[in-house]
């Protein structure tokens, strides 16, 4: 198991973090000097019998030892297309956090006002993002901001002739709605 690999050093640094020796760490988990610096160093296999006293002392989990590796944080999810959008996931799939990039066209006529559960933060990165919320009609440039409750009446294209680009985060509810594609549905 490559998590057990990194259990010493992770036992030094949680011991370190907290000013103690070897010495104090081993006194006051009732086991030998010894054991402790031979845990750390990998030269001692580690066993429950162990472990124990030692995570009590230092306040911690078995697990905060043998937490498994980070993963790959790089996203890999293809971008798609859906109403003249392109829409780049920007968080994996099963994030509590859904986060787009969302290109938006310019479009010859209004769309229809939508209502759905959810919620909506966006960021405009470029162009001129247009708005409808309720009664407002709000033009946003790069760099600013919005964030509304999507059961309001609203709508998003871009304003002019060139597409808008965005940094769109949802809730669930919101992501659903606004980056299905034609497979989910």
């Amino acid at each position: 198991m490559d998590e057990l690999k990194h259990l010493g050093p992770r036992l030094r640094a949680m011991r370190k973090a907290r000013g103690w020796t070897l010495e104090g760490l081993a006194r006051r988990a009732g086991v030998s000097v010894s054991t402790v610096s031979r845990l750390e160093s990998g030269k001692r296999q580690a066993s429950l019998e162990l472990l124990l006293p030692l995570t009590r002392q230092l306040g911690i989990r078995i697990d905060d030892l043998v937490r498994p590796e980070v993963p790959d944080p790089r996203v890999r999810r293809p971008t798609v297309q859906r109403g003249g959008m392109i829409i780049t996931p920007l968080a994996p799939v099963g994030s509590p956090v859904h986060t787009f990039k969302i290109s938006y066209p310019p479009v010859s006529t209004v769309p229809e006002l939508q209502v759905h559960d959810g919620f909506e933060w966006l960021y405009v990165l470029t162009g001129r993002l247009r708005l409808l919320l309720g009664d407002q009609d709000l033009i946003l440039t790069p760099g600013e901001a919005a964030e509304f409750d999507t059961r309001t009446p609203h709508a998003i294209f871009a304003s002019g002739s060139r597409s808008a680009e965005v940094l769109s985060i949802f809730n669930g509810e919101g992501a659903r709605i606004h980056t299905r594609t034609a497979e989910d549905e």
